[in-house]
């Protein structure tokens, strides 16, 4: 297996768990602006960089689908004539909050106590990990697919928390590896509805072999002892 392929569980473990904990204040983020989470909530690390052109927005969405009826509603997005989205005043300060909130929510997730918790890394291992995964989204300009593209480099307050950077610069990274996966079904002549329904077995691994193989490249910025590095400590967070 690819290291692509070894470290994908790990990261989308810490990124999906960092959300599941971040969840409660999220909601509560959006009551407090009298508005429904959308789709700043998955994207805001790239969003308030800059505007998600048409053609990332069709790919960053090829799941999660692309109506943006209640964005459009509350006031938090806009779109121009060519289908770029970008993000309204109130847009922005609700995205700017969820990410605070998620990174307050993780540093919490991330700080061990006593007593076997003190084994793990907590604090003291973000910075390192969130420059890693800094490096990569810069390697990732190279090789990376639209959706990528349109979040990759990330937003960061100049006063963002090691645990902040950490968890933005994840968000953007797993969309290298979709990116990725969407090219290599699409070149296997499947749809997205297809490719949900396909079982597992030969063609299914054939794609997954062909997303590690296009997902790769982002790692080699990183040297062997780096890459080992990044796999153990983001393992490592509780």
């Amino acid at each position: 297996m690819s290291y692509a392929g070894r470290i994908r569980p790990v990261i989308d473990r810490v990124y999906v768990g960092a959300r599941s904990s971040s969840r409660d204040r999220v909601l509560a983020v959006y009551a407090e602006h009298g508005l429904r989470p959308g789709f700043e909530s998955s994207f805001y690390f790239g969003l308030l960089a800059r505007p998600m052109p048409a053609g990332s927005f069709l790919a960053a969405t090829t799941y999660s689908g692309a109506d943006m009826t209640g964005e459009l509603e509350q006031g938090t997005a806009v779109v121009d004539a060519d289908g770029t989205w970008r993000l309204t005043d109130r847009g922005r300060a609700v995205a700017v909050a969820v990410q605070q909130a998620i990174g307050e929510a993780t540093a919490e997730r991330w700080n061990p106590g006593p007593p076997l918790d003190a084994m793990l890394p907590g604090p003291a291992a973000l910075p390192r990990l969130a420059d890693l995964v800094g490096r990569l989204l810069e390697a990732g300009q190279a090789t990376g697919g639209p959706a990528f593209q349109a979040l990759a480099p990330v937003y960061e307050p100049m006063d963002a928390s090691p645990a902040v950077r950490l968890t933005t610069r994840l968000g953007a990274l797993r969309h290298h590896r979709a990116d990725a996966h969407r090219a290599a079904w699409q070149a296997a002549g499947l749809t997205a509805q297809q490719m949900r329904a396909l079982p597992a077995g030969p063609e299914r691994q054939a794609i997954e072999d062909e997303t590690d193989r296009r997902d790769e490249p982002i790692y080699q910025v990183l040297d062997q002892e780096e890459r080992i590095e990044l796999l153990a400590g983001l393992g490592a967070l509780p």
